[in-house]
């Protein structure tokens, strides 16, 4: 090793030194540059001493390392540095400066909206620049950022499509809202399995949400809405217990309601509207216990069919049900007036048919009630008078008869 070392610094020292030493940069001479610092001034010869401890010191701590003992770490965040820069480089307006920290002569944990995290010093956790006024692309760099737990992207005007995220295994929280993203959510998505909340709302994303998405275990939050995404609603989505919240209103999805998603333990909002789903509601949504639903939104689709008797036994805490502009028929069941809770009823612009409930009467909390544009006949329950809360009262296009109490 040292042999090596004194090769390749003998020449430039002899010739820095005025020596005329004439060493061979071949791989057959180069070993036999050691003999020819002999020829050197006296101060190679010290130089040699130095070096040959050198090498001693680099064999003793290990070739290509530089840590020496197992208590001393340093963190290797070279290529999350030009990560960053890439991805300001991709950048083609930001006309708040809201990256003029971004340079190398600020030390990258200090640049705007950047976290680095205390456990890996130097490594970034996280990258917020929510709301800066930003234009451009999203540099395929930030796959790169493997210590990356939040990406937060918001409320900008991003283009083109989404970056893979594939090696991103630590990232819980990715929030890309409100820009103008295109192309497909890739399937390899799924392979963040931390996620714990997707939010993708406002963009111009198409194709299919991803088949595979039920191998995020972790996931709490699925918001997609106002996008163009086309094919059906996964049922996957049956496997992530953790599941809360699922948000996909305003898109073109198709086919049916999955069942499996009755079967969520954890889910407190089902947004569906605004999207063209058809046949009925699956009954596992109110034949369980849902103890845990309170927005249940599936106005503006295709669906049809009756609503059971029994519809309103199960959904307790349920504090909005919209499901209007849908092709439902039969008569309002009784059992709607069990949900004490309900804050927001719609029903308007289906097929109702016979009497308002009496039960309606019960929903103390009501502050909507909207049964417009449907076939209803009869009296105006007085019961309707009792509630205290009600503020938006819509009972047009029907065929009732008396007053509104």
């Amino acid at each position: 090793m040292g042999g090596w070392v004194l090769a390749a610094l003998a020449p430039t020292y002899c010739r820095r030194t005025g020596g005329a030493l004439q060493a061979g940069y071949g791989l057959g001479r180069a070993r036999g540059a050691l003999g020819g610092l002999v020829t050197c001034a006296s101060q190679a010869a010290r130089l040699a001493h130095i070096l040959t401890l050198l090498s001693l010191l680099l064999v003793s701590c290990g070739v290509g390392t530089i840590r020496c003992s197992s208590t001393t770490t340093v963190h290797d965040n070279s290529t999350d540095i030009t990560s960053l820069l890439d991805f300001k480089w991709a950048i083609t307006s930001d006309r708040r400066q809201a990256l003029r920290s971004w340079h190398v002569g600020i030390p990258h944990c200090s640049w705007e909206g950047v976290i680095c995290s205390l456990r890996h010093p130097g490594r970034v956790t996280e990258l917020n620049l929510t709301g800066l006024g930003l234009s451009g692309l999203i540099s395929h760099s930030i796959g790169n950022l493997t210590f990356l737990r939040i990406l937060n992207l918001s409320i900008n005007d991003f283009t083109g499509e989404l970056p893979p995220l594939s090696r991103l295994q630590r990232l819980k929280y990715l929030h890309l809202r409100n820009n103008s993203l295109r192309g497909i959510i890739p399937d390899t998505l799924t392979n963040c399995s931390s996620l714990q909340t997707i939010s993708l709302r406002y963009n111009l994303l198409i194709g299919a949400i991803p088949r595979d998405i039920g191998r995020l275990s972790n996931l709490v939050l699925l918001d997609v809405i106002s996008n163009n995404l086309t094919g059906t609603i996964p049922p996957s989505l049956k496997n992530i217990s953790q599941l809360e919240s699922i948000y996909l209103d305003d898109n073109k999805l198709t086919g049916t309601i999955p069942g499996e998603l009755g079967k969520l333990p954890n889910l407190y909002r089902l947004l569906l509207a605004e999207n063209r789903l058809s046949d009925g509601i699956p009954e596992t949504l109110y034949r369980y216990n849902q103890s845990s639903l309170q927005a249940l939104d599936m106005s503006f689709n295709m669906l049809g069919k009756t609503l059971p008797s029994n519809f309103g036994d199960t959904l307790l805490n349920l504090e909005f049900l919209l499901l209007n502009d849908n092709n439902f028929e039969g008569h309002l069941p009784a059992s709607l007036g069990n949900i004490s809770g309900l804050e927001w009823l719609d029903l308007s612009f289906n097929n109702f048919v016979g009497q308002v409930p009496s039960s309606f009467g019960n929903l103390g909390l009501l502050q909507r009630l909207n049964l417009q544009q449907n076939n209803l006949s009869g009296f105006i329950p007085t019961e309707l008078g009792g509630l205290k809360q009600l503020t938006h009262l819509y009972m047009s296009d029907n065929n009732l008869e008396g007053v509104v109490p």
